[in-house]
C-alpha cells in the first residue's frame, strides 16, 4: 500500500494502479473519453490530465492521470490553470475532429470549460441579411457579435414571414416550418418569426403570412392591377388571372 494526495486530501493506492483509476475508486471525477478498464490505457483522448510535479526539476506539470502510474508520497491536483488549459486544448482539439458532437460540448461545459460555440452551419455570407435588407425590404437580420464571434441573427418584429432568407441560405442552416397554420422561421435554435398563415381564396390552402401579404400590398398599391384586393396564393392568381383582371377593371370605373 502506497499513500498519495489527491486536492491537498491523502489517499492510499496500490502499486501499479494509474492516477486514473484511483481518481475514479474514490469517486473524483475527471472527464475522460477514451479510456475502458478492459482495455490498455492509450491517453487518446488527452482529457484527463492533472497537475503532478515533474520528475526532474520538480515544476509542476499536467500529465495524463489513464497512463501516469502512482508513486509513494505523490501530490496530485486535478484542478487549476495548468490542468484547465490541458483541458481546454483538449476539448478543442476533439471538437475538430468531431465539432457536432454533443457529448464533448456537454462534457467540457460540465467541467467548466469554454470551447467557444460549436458550428451551426452558417458561413457568414450575409446572403441573407443583404436579401431581407436590399430585395425584400423588411431588414429582419443582422450580424451580431457573440463571445468574439459573429452571428446571424434576427431584429425583433420585423420578420413578415416570407422564408426568402430560408430559400436563399447555401448551406439550409435557416429553417422554414409551416405547422397547422402556423410558420415558424429559425436559425440554430432562434426563431427569426412566427405567424399564422392565410388561406387562399381559390383552393384554401394556407400559403402566405398576414405580414407578408401586407408588404407585398403596400410595395405594390400603386400597381394598377393590384388595387383590387384578393387572397389569392401564386398558383390560383395564375388560374385566375384574368378574373383579377376584370375585377380590377370594373372597379376603376
Amino acid at each position: 500500500m502506497i499513500h498519495i494526495t489527491i486536492d491537498g486530501r491523502e489517499y492510499d493506492a496500490e502499486a501499479n494502479q494509474s492516477v486514473l483509476e484511483v481518481l475514479k475508486a474514490n469517486g473524483i471525477r475527471i472527464p475522460t473519453l477514451c479510456y475502458h478498464p478492459a482495455l490498455k490505457p492509450s491517453g487518446s483522448c488527452k482529457l484527463c490530465a492533472v497537475e503532478v510535479p515533474g520528475r526532474a526539476s520538480g515544476r509542476k506539470i499536467a500529465m495524463l492521470s489513464c497512463i501516469l502510474k502512482v508513486k509513494d508520497g505523490m501530490e496530485i491536483r486535478t484542478t487549476g490553470e495548468l490542468v484547465e488549459r490541458a483541458r481546454t486544448r483538449a476539448f478543442k482539439n476533439l471538437l475538430q475532429m468531431a465539432p457536432q458532437a454533443e457529448t464533448i460540448v456537454a462534457l467540457a461545459k460540465s467541467f467548466g470549460i469554454a470551447v467557444g460555440s460549436p458550428p451551426d452551419g452558417c458561413i457568414r455570407c450575409r446572403l441573407c441579411i443583404r436579401v431581407c435588407k436590399e430585395i425584400v425590404g423588411p431588414g429582419a437580420l443582422k450580424m451580431e457579435q457573440r463571445n468574439g464571434q459573429n452571428f446571424v441573427v434576427p431584429i425583433e418584429n420585423l420578420c413578415i414571414g416570407c422564408g426568402t432568407c430560408a430559400n436563399i441560405c447555401p448551406t439550409r442552416v435557416i429553417k422554414v416550418e409551416d405547422l397547422e397554420n402556423v410558420r415558424t422561421i429559425s436559425i440554430r435554435d432562434q426563431v427569426i418569426g412566427r405567424h399564422p398563415l392565410e388561406r387562399c381564396e381559390g383552393c384554401g390552402r394556407l400559403f402566405a403570412t398576414p405580414k407578408f401579404l401586407e408588404h407585398i400590398h403596400r410595395r405594390t398599391v400603386a400597381h394598377a392591377d393590384v388595387k383590387t384586393h384578393h387572397r389569392y396564393c401564386p398558383t390560383c392568381a395564375k388560374l385566375f388571372s384574368d378574373r383579377i383582371k376584370s375585377v380590377s377593371d370594373r372597379s376603376r370605373r
